[in-house]
C-alpha cells in the first residue's frame, strides 16, 4: 500500500517550500516519525516524518524544487518486502530438469562433414568452398619482408656492433632525417610557441580558478530580500555608544558558578542587555513600535528578538513577553534556540513576529558594525566583543573592560534624541545592574 507524502502547514503565511535535501533515498526502510527529508521555507527549516513504516517508494521532488503545501513529493510503500534471490531462481527452474542444450551445440552436432562429403565439397546438400588447413596456408603462402623490417630487425638484434662503421652511419643518418626533417624547426623553437598560447589560453586560466556555483536557499533568499526592503522602505540611521562592563563582569564571577549548578545553565551576558532593552524600550515605546501604512501600532509586550547563527544561515527565535521572565529562563530559552538551530530543528511560530531584536556580532569577533533592522520592527540592539581598553575614571587612567554598542533605527518613527537616549540607558543598566532590581 502507498502512502502520499504531502508538504504539511509550516506555518502562517507560507504557501511554498523548497526540498532541501532527502534524508533516506528511494528503497531505504524508514521507522515511523523517522525524518525523510527537510523543507526550507522563507522562515524556518523543518524535517518531514514518516507517518509510517515501510520503503520510499516514488520521488516526485529532488533537492531544490519547488512545492507547495498540500502537494505530494514522494511516495511511501508499506510492508514492502522484496523478494529474494533464491526466491527467483526457484522460481524459474524446477528440480530434476536440465538446462536445455543450446543451439550451437545442436547445429554442430547435425553439421558433422564425413571425409565423403568433404571430397565432394557438399554438406547435407549445401555447397561450401574449400578451406586449406592453417598449416597448408603457411606453407603455400610466400613470407613477404620489406627491406624497412629487416632494418627494424637488425637495429633490435643484439649482433648491431657486428655491422660495418659504413653501414651504421648511413643507418642512423637515414634515422634522424626521417625523425627530424630539414623543414621542420627544432624541438626548442617548436614547443616554445605552444607553451606561450597555452599560457594565455582562457581554458587554463579556468583550470587554475575553479568556481562552484550554489543556487540560495529559499531562506537565504528570503533573508536578503527583507534586509534589502529595510534599506529601501525605512530612513535607517545608527548611533553609537560604549558600555563598561566590569560590573556585569564581575557577578558573573562571583555568582556564575552558583547559577549554573542551581539551574544548569550558564550566567550569560544576553540576559542583562535583554533585561536591558526592556528597561529602555519602557520609557521609549516608539522603539517598541511599528508602521502599518499610515499608523502607528505600539506593542504593549516585548517579544524580543535573539539573532542566532544556524545551520543554514541566520535566524532570529522570538523570546515571548520577555519582560515576565527571568534571567535563568531568558538563557535556558536562548540556549535551547542555540542548539535547535544548528540541527534546523527551530519551529516557523518561534521564529515569527518580534517587536525588538538584539544582534550579539561580539561572539565572532565583531568589535564594531551597523545592525539592519528587521522589518517590520523600528529598532535592532547591536553589540560587539569586550576588550579591556584604557579608560579615564575619577581623573585616572584604568583598564576596563569595555564594549562598543549600535542601535539602529527607523527614523521616520523614532527621533534622534530618543534613539541616543535609549541607548543611554541600557548603558547606565549595564554598568549598574542593580537597577534592574529596584526598577529605577
Amino acid at each position: 500500500m502507498s502512502i502520499e507524502l504531502k508538504v504539511p502547514e509550516i506555518g502562517e503565511s507560507i504557501t511554498e517550500v523548497e526540498i532541501g535535501g532527502w534524508l533516506k533515498k528511494t528503497g531505504e526502510p524508514v521507522k515511523k516519525d523517522e525524518p525523510i527529508v527537510t523543507l526550507e521555507s522563507e522562515k524556518a527549516t523543518v524535517e518531514l516524518p514518516s507517518p509510517g513504516a515501510g520503503t520510499i517508494g516514488k520521488v516526485l521532488k529532488q533537492k531544490g524544487d519547488i512545492a507547495k503545501v498540500g502537494e505530494t513529493i514522494a511516495y511511501l510503500e508499506e510492508n514492502s518486502v522484496q523478494p529474494s534471490k533464491a526466491a527467483e531462481s526457484t522460481d524459474q527452474s524446477t528440480p530434476g530438469t536440465s538446462p536445455p542444450s543450446s543451439p550451437r551445440s545442436e547445429g554442430e552436432s547435425q553439421g558433422e562433414v564425413t571425409p565423403k562429403d568433404r571430397d565432394q565439397g557438399k554438406t547435407d546438400g549445401v555447397e561450401k568452398k574449400h578451406e586449406a588447413k592453417p598449416a597448408e596456408k603457411l606453407k603455400s603462402e610466400p613470407k613477404p619482408e620489406s627491406a624497412e623490417i629487416k632494418a627494424e630487425q637488425d637495429l633490435a638484434s643484439p649482433r648491431l656492433n657486428q655491422i660495418k662503421p659504413s653501414q651504421e652511419k648511413t643507418r642512423s643518418e637515414r634515422l634522424r632525417e626521417e625523425s627530424h626533417p630539414a623543414t621542420e624547426p627544432a624541438p626548442s623553437e617548436r614547443r616554445a610557441p605552444a607553451r606561450q598560447e597555452l599560457a594565455h589560453s582562457p581554458a587554463s586560466q579556468a583550470s587554475n580558478r575553479p568556481e562552484e556555483v550554489v543556487p540560495m536557499s529559499k531562506l537565504r533568499r528570503t533573508v536578503a530580500e527583507r534586509l534589502v526592503e529595510a534599506q529601501r522602505n525605512a530612513a535607517l540611521l545608527t548611533t553609537f555608544n560604549e558600555i563598561d562592563m566590569s560590573s556585569v563582569v564581575g557577578l558573573r564571577k562571583e555568582h556564575g558558578e552558583a547559577f549554573q549548578k542551581k539551574y544548569n545553565v550558564k550566567l550569560g551576558f544576553m540576559s542583562f542587555f535583554v533585561k536591558a532593552a526592556i528597561d529602555g524600550l519602557k520609557q521609549f515605546p516608539g522603539i517598541n513600535a511599528e508602521i502599518r501604512g499610515t499608523d502607528v501600532v505600539y506593542h504593549n509586550y516585548f517579544d524580543i528578538g535573539v539573532a542566532i547563527g544556524g545551520g543554514k544561515g541566520l535566524v532570529v527565535p522570538v523570546l515571548r513577553n520577555a519582560e515576565r521572565m527571568s534571567f535563568a529562563e531568558i538563557e535556558m530559552a536562548i540556549g535551547d534556540f542555540g542548539r535547535r538551530a544548528q540541527d534546523n530543528k527551530l519551529k516557523p511560530d518561534e521564529l515569527q513576529g518580534g517587536t525588538f531584536t538584539i544582534s550579539n556580532g561580539g561572539v565572532y569577533g565583531s568589535l564594531l558594525s551597523t545592525p539592519i533592522v528587521n522589518p517590520p520592527q523600528s529598532g535592532v540592539l547591536g553589540l560587539h566583543g569586550i576588550q579591556e581598553r584604557p579608560v579615564a575614571r575619577e581623573g585616572q587612567v584604568v583598564i576596563r573592560s569595555m564594549m562598543y554598542v549600535a542601535l539602529t533605527y527607523d527614523h521616520r518613527l523614532v527621533d534622534g534624541r530618543e534613539a541616543v537616549t535609549f541607548l543611554r540607558r541600557v548603558k547606565d543598566t549595564i554598568e549598574n545592574p542593580a537597577r534592574m532590581l529596584i526598577e529605577v
